[in-house]
């Protein structure tokens, strides 16, 4: 007899997004008629039953959760969620801390849903700082960059948790059983670069992780090296150039996106961020991602990974 999959619970915030809710419930209602999948929507009760009442949802596991507010643009994230325990950000945060749900998505504001995933869900023991990343180059489908833009300040200690990162996703989203892990640098001389690249070099070579030491800018896509481990400082350079000379991977708002981009890493749950200005095919393309990603179990081999790591590097 096959064995049923697992109904993977997802706690949508109904009201972020520039288009929410409308587009927000219609993207959840597609997503649910294709099934596989139970969906809470969170915010506004009456709200939210106004927009489903435009389809037919009789026999889709859609719920309604309530919560009395709305963290806007624009407002202080980290005083936004304190002040509003009771906001469909926070809400649906402590839906999948209480394991009411099994990740949550929003499209609202980004220092919000990350202040509330800190504060609900944590860190992963190991990282200590949350990141984003992933497959942000068209022609090169199968190398990621860590960090792409959220710590600026870095460690050694943090190049290596990003590389650590990156060797899961690899493995979990594309499949690269032994990822090749290179540490972008102005030469490939294990001495060259800064203070920061020369001491995360011998981290990188102790971690037991496939280190292929040093990539240039002009090897960033020639496939010598799956996980491009950098600052995020870097990273966004990297990022914002790639998009304005066409060759931009966006990591959320790319529909048929099944590598994990969108994702907040280093949070101990899945949590994704969705564009503010998505409408309903991608929200629910980002509902599907958000299941998948949970299905691969990527959170329990993060942190298999990184106990690994740090016992053999004795952190």
């Amino acid at each position: 007899m096959a064995k049923t999959k697992k109904i993977i619970h997802i706690a949508l915030d109904a009201m972020g997004g520039d288009y929410a809710p409308g587009d927000i419930v219609r993207g959840a209602v597609i997503a649910a008629e294709k099934g596989d999948v139970e969906i809470s929507l969170v915010g506004l009760t009456d709200v939210i039953k106004a927009e489903l009442l435009k389809y037919d949802t009789i026999n889709l596991p859609i719920h309604i959760v309530h919560a009395e507010d709305i963290v806007s643009e624009g407002s202080n994230p980290a005083l936004s969620v304190r002040k509003m325990p009771k906001s469909s950000i926070a809400t649906a945060a402590r839906m999948v801390k209480d394991r009411e749900a099994d990740g949550f998505v929003s499209a609202g504001p980004t220092g919000a849903v990350v202040t509330a995933a800190l504060q609900y869900l944590g860190m992963i023991d190991g990282i200590d700082r949350p990141l984003i990343g992933g497959a942000i180059f068209d022609t090169a489908p199968d190398t990621v960059v860590f960090d792409c833009g959220v710590n600026m300040d870095c460690k050694p200690y943090h190049l290596l948790m990003f590389a650590v990162v990156g060797h899961v996703f690899c493995r979990k989203f594309l499949g690269i059983d032994r990822p090749k892990i290179g540490l972008l640098n102005i030469g490939a001389e294990k001495d060259k670069g800064n203070l920061l690249t020369k001491e995360a070099y011998p981290l990188l070579e102790k971690s037991g992780l496939n280190f292929v030491g040093n990539i240039e800018g002009n090897q960033m896509i020639d496939g010598r090296a799956n996980v491009l481990v950098c600052d995020g400082f870097v990273g966004n350079v990297i990022f914002k150039f790639s998009g304005s000379a066409g060759l931009f991977h966006d990591l959320a708002a790319t529909s048929g996106n099944k590598q994990g981009g969108g994702i907040i890493f280093g949070i101990n749950g899945i949590v994704r961020k969705v564009q503010g200005s998505s409408r309903a095919p991608h929200v629910s393309a980002t509902i599907h991602q958000t299941k998948e990603a949970i299905r691969t179990g990527f959170i329990d081999a993060l942190k298999a990974e990184l106990r690994g790591v740090t016992k053999r590097i004795k952190v």
